[in-house]
């Protein structure tokens, strides 16, 4: 296990530590043995393995503290050698702890597996050998405080983000295709601070201050993220349910890296992990800046304590914004959230907001050939409903792009029955240095598309069944790359005997892009776990 593993799977667990006394409690850990049959349906091979897991389900609820864990680690033993020896990661945590009057600590960690380069495959079940996947790791923490001064409110927060990406095996990008850089690492650093009244009690309209301060540092060409911003936004009551707000401020974003080191014919020279080499000798090159006023306008529809909408409409980055947001609280166990976004963004910065985005509560989907937290991840009640991170994970970018797009998430939990649905669109218009060497992606802009929908089943105290179903389009705007369309579906059926848990599960995918043939398999396993 790698340091990056290391400490990505011993913050999980530590997030289950918490001091607080637990109402609602459950640590489970377990041990599974499994065998897995996958079958290329295109005329191609049969082949098998065998598993060896070890993991924790874990959750604490109660007055203080909001934690959940669920991670498992799982050894791939190959009986082939067209099937590799694999070390698979997979896991969320997630916690909200209360350490003392309006002091809090917030947190996650996340271990999965996502696609690498936008032009190549796009698998969503991952069973066997699967290309242009790369293992990640993130993880964030830190404090909130939040107190009253009189009528003001004020509070202050800081974070501390790290994001880990192996390198990729095959990607099945087409040979002579213009190479792109592999993601290593990021470390960033985001504090921000606000104060306001609330409209009725000093004035008559509710008033907000509030400034942040970012950084991130990435190992790719000594990337380097700085951004700054303050603003005051007002909040005008038009009618009991709705409100007028409008908001003004200065922002400046700085983006900026190194050369890569280039060989005789002006290439770029790369490592044994297919990562440039950093030419440190250049000078800083700017990707991307802005300096100067932001501001936006828009309505808040607040019809009930259940339901709210959003919607806004600005000028920031130089032009136009459309952001906006809806959630709705249908009932106790039936929640809707959906979600409009405009930002400057990188990889690291946008998986780790991304997973604070995430519910401290979530449904574990036990699920051996999917998508494990790199796609939607539902809420246990109406309250967190949920979110995906299809946005992030339509490919790993090591340069920085602004991110447009829209987010939509139901999910629902009625006695043994609960269910799931989410989709979206997501656009990302990328920035590199103008006038450097090798291929740029400046100005490329991708986009894709995606669902998925979750059903899970309780069929007695002792057994029950789960499904999932995906489907994805991507287009890499590199070039005439045509675009993907994958799909795929899983399915779970388990019975325990005491400790002694037995599944079965079965998967099929299907991958398609113009100028190739169509691509079929199909995945099945048996496993026995034995829960502690």
């Amino acid at each position: 296990m790698t340091r990056a593993q290391y400490l990505i799977a011993a913050g999980m667990i530590a997030l289950v530590a918490s001091p607080a006394a637990a109402r609602e409690k459950s640590i489970a850990p377990y041990i599974e043995l499994g065998q897995v049959l996958t079958a290329d349906l295109n005329g191609g091979d049969v082949l098998t393995y065998s598993t060896i897991a070890a993991g924790v389900d874990a959750s604490i609820q109660n007055r203080r503290a909001e934690v959940q864990v669920s991670y498992r680690y799982e050894r791939r033993i190959s009986w082939d050698k067209n099937v590799g020896d694999d070390d698979i990661h997979s896991g969320l945590a997630r916690a909200a702890v209360k350490v003392a009057p309006g002091v809090s600590i917030e947190g996650g960690a996340l271990a999965t597996r996502a696609r690498s380069d936008i032009r190549g495959s796009a698998p969503v079940v991952l069973a066997g050998n699967v290309d242009n996947i790369s293992q990640v790791y993130s993880a964030y923490v830190g404090p909130t405080v939040s107190t009253n001064v009189g009528p003001v409110s004020v509070g202050a927060s800081y974070r501390f983000g790290y994001t880990k990406v192996e390198d990729p095996g095959f990607t099945g990008v087409a040979p002579g295709s213009p190479r792109l850089d592999n993601y290593d690492s990021s470390k960033s650093h985001v504090l921000q601070a606000s104060a306001g009244v609330k409209a009725g009690t000093v004035l008559p309209v509710g008033v907000t201050v509030s400034g942040a301060y970012e950084r991130e540092d990435a190992g790719q060409l000594d990337q380097r993220y700085e951004g700054k911003y303050g603003r005051a936004d007002v909040v005008v009551p038009v009618l009991p349910t709705l409100a007028v707000t409008a908001g003004v401020g200065y922002e400046k974003i700085e983006i900026s890296q190194r050369d890569p080191v280039v060989d005789g014919a002006g290439e770029p020279v790369v490592d044994s992990n297919g990562r440039f080499r950093t030419d440190k000798s250049s000078p800083r090159r700017i990707a991307y800046e802005t300096d100067g006023l932001i501001y936006d306008a828009g309505v808040i529809w607040k019809p009930s304590r259940r339901m709210t909408l959003e919607a806004r409409v600005g000028k920031r980055y130089g032009g136009t914004i459309y952001t906006g947001s809806l959630s709705y609280a249908a009932t106790r166990s039936l929640g809707i959230q959906v979600g409009v976004y405009d930002s400057v963004e990188t990889f690291g910065r946008q998986l780790r907001d991304g997973i604070a985005s995430l519910p401290t509560s979530f449904i574990d989907q036990r699920d051996s050939f999917g998508q494990q937290f790199a796609g939607c991840t539902f809420g246990k009640s109406s309250a967190s409903t949920g979110g995906c991170l299809n946005d992030v994970f339509q490919s790993i970018a090591t340069a920085s792009y602004r991110a447009r797009g829209i987010d939509a998430v139901i999910s629902a939990n009625r006695g043994p029955l609960s269910f799931g649905v989410g989709a979206g669109y997501a656009n990302r218009r990328f920035y590199a240095p103008r006038g450097g060497t090798g291929y740029s992606v400046n100005g490329v802009t991708d986009e894709s598309y995606y669902a998925q929908a979750f059903l899970s089943a309780s069929l007695d105290r002792n057994s029950g069944i789960s499904a999932n179903v995906f489907a994805n389009y991507f287009e890499s705007g590199i070039g005439n790359t045509p675009g993907i369309f994958s799909t795929g579906a899983t399915g779970l059926y388990y019975r325990n005997f005491g400790r002694i848990g037995t599944t079965v599960s079965a998967g099929i995918y299907s991958f398609s892009q113009d100028g190739t043939e169509d691509q079929y398999s199909a995945q099945a396993q048996v496993g026995v776990r034995y829960q502690f």
